[in-house]
Parts: structure tokens; C-alpha cells; sequence
């Protein structure tokens, strides 16, 4: 299962994700101040038509019914919204510094791999000079 995974992996274009992390925490952040700053809607007052019928004044309740009812599920939606768009900022936030700390380990890797290399000639070059004094 890890040499899946470790495919997958493989396969991911990460120099365009480290270079589109900005942009992705940047849509996050706009997005969360466009859905913060959005205002609630304007609450619907019970007002009752006293000059109705009776059936009329039962179709108007029913309507003001409905509409209470609307503004209720819209009010919701809104805050779950609201709730979708911080867990989308706070995912981008913890992207980009995923992204940081995986090019900080690329970088130190590469310094690793070069001071491996500059270690290992010196070795060779040790073994080398002890070789070639010994034979002489």
C-alpha cells in the first residue's frame, strides 16, 4: 500500500503547486471576506391584513407562513456558508505553509545531497592519498 501512495505521489506536479499555493490562500482569503461582508437578509415581519376574507386572510398567513419558513432555511444555508468558507481559508492557510515547510525540506535536502557529495570525494581523495603513499 505505501509504494501506491508513494506512485501517487510521485505523479504530482509539485513545482505548480508551490508556485499556485499563493494564489490558492489569496481566492481563500477573498472568498472568505466576500461571504463575511455579504449582509444577513432583512427579517420578514408577521404583518396580518385585517380587511381580508377569511379565505384570503388564511391564503395570506399561509404565504407569510411560507415565507418565515424560506427566510429561516435561507438564514441556514447562509451560516452554513459561512462555516464552508472559514474551513476553506483555514485549509488554504494550512496549504501554503505545508508548501512552505516542503520547499524549506527540499532546500535542506539539497544542501544535505551537496555536502554528502563534497564529503564523499573528500573521502575518496583520502583513500586515494593514503593509497598512493602506501604503494610508494
Amino acid at each position: 500500500m505505501p509504494i501506491g501512495w508513494l506512485a501517487v505521489l510521485q505523479r504530482v506536479p509539485w513545482s505548480e503547486v508551490i508556485s499556485n499555493a499563493p494564489k490558492v490562500v489569496d481566492g481563500a482569503r477573498k472568498l472568505w471576506s466576500a461571504v463575511a461582508r455579504k449582509p444577513s437578509p432583512p427579517k420578514v415581519y408577521d404583518l396580518s391584513v385585517q380587511t381580508a376574507a377569511p379565505s384570503e386572510h388564511q391564503t395570506v398567513a399561509a404565504i407569510e407562513a411560507r415565507a418565515i419558513a424560506l427566510e429561516a432555511a435561507v438564514s441556514d444555508l447562509r451560516g452554513q456558508m459561512l462555516e464552508s468558507s472559514e474551513l476553506i481559508k483555514a485549509l488554504a492557510d494550512q496549504n501554503a505553509q505545508l508548501i512552505k515547510c516542503i520547499e524549506n525540506n527540499r532546500v535542506r535536502i539539497l544542501w544535505l545531497s551537496a555536502t554528502t557529495v563534497v564529503f564523499a570525494i573528500v573521502a575518496l581523495l583520502a583513500i586515494l592519498l593514503a593509497f598512493s603513499r602506501h604503494g610508494a
